[in-house]
């Protein structure tokens, strides 16, 4: 079935294929969200008086009981049928008779694919958004629990400063502050109707695109018929930019995992149950998790770049190709939360190594601490970077005995973590996606 065949009308087989591509397949994660998108849409027609209040109460009831079948994961997509809006239409107009036909009043697939897709999009973000908060929570607790663990801070790989887990830890938490913000920008952007902007030039129809807008919970409109349209790829795009964010912190926190699960390293182990062995070295405990995260989310990072690719240069107005974000997104946002678990599972049994800077392969991490404690001697800078220098050149250099007043910490140091500070960061930031929804 196709919403805009002629009668006696055929399209080449071959054509058919082509051109559906893989939307049956994406279209189904839609289905619920097209569902809803009507009950609003014929709501609306009710009460502008474009359907009866008989017809329009009888559409929603038929509609209501399409979405039951969809939740108890019954709905299909007939073969012959050509997307995920023809198969509710077909099956409404099944259900109810004549009244199935009148629902499409005042509104194009293209409006209605664009509803779909945002109220998909935002349903996933709110997801994420939780995703990461447990994540987030969990590498606060871990920063608490292993804040007196030390760990050799590293610049160019080379040995630079101490540092402790507790900073780690603490730092991807923070890094998890900003990629949250980049959810919430992407929130904003797709948490507006675009229903009512019909093919992209909105309709003589009495249509009323606030109510619409209130029955669905949008936060706005996109008031402009023709920009509703436009926002077909810009919107999808945005969120892959917030994806892409999210995926480095994860690939970062990946391979440091990695390196430090090394037996070079040897700062940090897994339950041999969530690492994987060799065919034939018995030894073996390898990072696959970490490997394939960092690897699943280098791709993630690619999908901003190849979202623009795929809209660059398009005028105003509606183009087949945009159907080719959905396959291009839905997988990643699914993979993204793949990932967000999996790190999750891992980092929950993670267990560290301690005493690590006891070791005396580490003594040079402290040679700025020497310096600084010259500088409170008296001796200037650059007399005290020399003279310490001069040590570690001539193989003379020991590690000081540190006597750290730790309440005059400065913010953010390994002695001075400022956990609670970042919690109250990510709770500003989480104020701002809409709590009732």
């Amino acid at each position: 079935m196709k919403l805009w065949q002629k009668e006696g009308a055929s399209v080449n087989e071959t054509i058919e294929r082509f051109t559906v591509g893989r939307d049956k397949e994406f279209d189904v994660l839609l289905a619920k969200y097209d569902v809803v998108g009507s009950i609003a849409h014929v709501t609306m027609l009710g009460e502008v008086g474009l359907m009866t209040k008989t017809e329009s109460e009888q559409a929603v009831v038929g509609l209501k009981k399409i979405l039951l079948e969809i939740e108890a994961g019954n709905f299909v997509i007939d073969d012959h049928v050509e997307d995920v809006h023809s198969q509710v239409e077909m099956q409404l107009t099944q259900n109810i008779g004549e009244v199935g036909k009148m629902i499409h009043s005042g509104r194009s697939r293209n409006d209605q694919v664009a509803v779909d897709i945002k109220l998909y999009l935002r349903a996933e973000i709110l997801s994420l958004k939780d995703q990461v908060k447990k994540l987030f929570d969990l590498l606060i607790e871990k920063s608490e629990e292993y804040k007196s663990y030390g760990l050799p801070g590293y610049t160019h790989l080379q040995l630079a400063m101490p540092s402790s887990f507790g900073q780690w830890f603490g730092a991807y938490a923070e890094s998890l502050i900003d990629d949250t913000e980049m959810l919430l920008a992407s929130y904003k952007i797709v948490n507006k109707n675009p229903l009512g902007s019909g093919a992209g030039y909105g309709s003589t129809f009495p249509l009323n695109r606030k109510r619409t807008t209130e029955l669905l919970e949008f936060d706005q409109l996109n008031w402009n018929a023709v920009y509703a349209q436009m926002t077909r790829g810009k919107a999808e795009k945005t969120l892959a930019t917030s994806l892409s964010y999210l995926a480095a912190t994860l690939a970062k926190l990946s391979l440091d995992c990695c390196l430090y699960m090394n037996q070079n390293f040897g700062f940090i182990t897994f339950p041999d149950h969530l690492t994987t062995g060799s065919s034939i070295m018995p030894h073996k405990k390898n990072p696959d998790v970490f490997e394939l995260v960092r690897g699943k989310c280098n791709r993630i990072q690619a999908l901003p770049n190849e979202m623009t690719m795929m809209m660059t240069n398009l005028p105003s107005g509606y183009h087949r190709e945009m159907q080719l974000t959905k396959e291009m997104l839905f997988p990643a946002i699914e993979e993204m939360k793949a990932c967000i678990e999996m790190v999750i599972l891992m980092l929950s049994n993670i267990k560290i190594t301690p005493g690590i800077l006891e070791n005396d392969q580490y003594k040079l991490l402290f040679t700025v601490e020497s310096v600084n404690e010259l500088v409170m001697k008296g001796i200037p800078f650059r007399d005290a970077y020399k003279q310490v220098g001069n040590d570690v050149n001539n193989g003379n250099y020991t590690k000081p005995n540190l006597s750290i007043d730790e309440d005059k910490a400065h913010e953010g140091s390994i002695y001075n973590l400022c956990n609670e500070e970042i919690s109250i960061m990510m709770d500003v930031v989480l104020t701002g996606f809409d709590k009732k929804r």
